[in-house]
């Protein structure tokens, strides 16, 4: 099976050119105004909305997982167009992008078929929380292999169980895909968002459950788990909201974007 793009054209633009413009055009912004941590990680949490809104925020994500020269990445997102129990995973060939075909990493969906229950739901992977994804790891880790994992109700602690697997190799790294807050002014946003942020921040999981609304909070929860029980330590990267692009604070999306050490 190949996994085609279902979301270019909408989420991103369908032209490696046009991609190419706007992480230049991030990557010019960030670096005239802030400095990028030397860091590497290997694991990180990311936004999947269009990357006029953003993109700029998960830019700078996958140049600090650049940094750690992993090569086999597993992207985890919720299901915002099926419904259904538990984690989906599809045996594919390989994963399309604009700059060229990512190569599935077969080794890894043998393995967490053989240690833990998951299923194949085709329609389930016309999902853009994760696609989005796809373009920003190409573009910066050319030779990359991948897993797309969707999941939509299942417990945190089940996808936790997965992502403590993926940590057992040094050599896999994990990206977490969440929005935060939807459709409120900047103002209620900023509120809801700090929640959600103070939470990764601090890795308080209980603090996630106090009025966090952001729509991969079970991945969140998830990846939390899993730091702390790999003693990690994470960082916020950047935070916005749609705001920042549209000048509408009357109705916004938030994002963030952290990595782990």
């Amino acid at each position: 099976m190949i996994r085609e793009m279902s979301v270019a054209g909408s989420f991103y633009p369908d032209s490696k050119e046009e991609i190419e413009k706007y992480l230049t055009y991030f990557n010019k912004v960030y670096d005239r105004h802030f400095t990028l941590s030397d860091a590497k990680s290997r694991v990180v949490i990311v936004p999947h909305a269009g990357y006029v809104y953003s993109g700029f925020t998960a830019n700078v994500a996958y140049r600090i997982l650049k940094n750690s020269e992993i090569k086999r990445f597993v992207v985890i997102g919720p299901s915002h167009r099926v419904g259904f129990d538990g984690v989906s995973v599809c045996d594919y060939e390989e994963y399309k992008t604009p700059f060229g075909t990512l190569e599935s990493d077969r080794e890894i969906v043998k393995m967490l078929q053989e240690k833990v229950t998951l299923k194949c739901m085709p329609q389930a992977h016309h999902e853009h929380s994760t696609e989005v994804q796809f373009p920003l790891l190409k573009y910066y880790i050319p030779d990359a292999t991948l897993v797309e994992l969707v999941y939509s109700n299942e417990k945190p602690e089940n996808i936790s169980k997965i992502i403590d697997l993926l940590l057992e190799n040094t050599g896999i790294g994990v990206i977490i895909s969440t929005d935060l807050s939807h459709f409120y002014t900047l103002r209620e946003a900023n509120i809801i968002d700090r929640i959600c942020i103070e939470s990764i921040e601090n890795m308080q999981i209980n603090r996630l459950h106090e009025g966090c609304e952001a729509c991969g909070k079970i991945g969140v929860e998830a990846v939390l788990l899993s730091a702390k029980k790999a003693s990690m330590h994470p960082h916020i990267i950047d935070y916005r909201t749609s705001a920042d692009a549209s000048n509408d604070v009357s109705s916004v999306v938030g994002y963030v974007s952290a990595y782990f050490t």
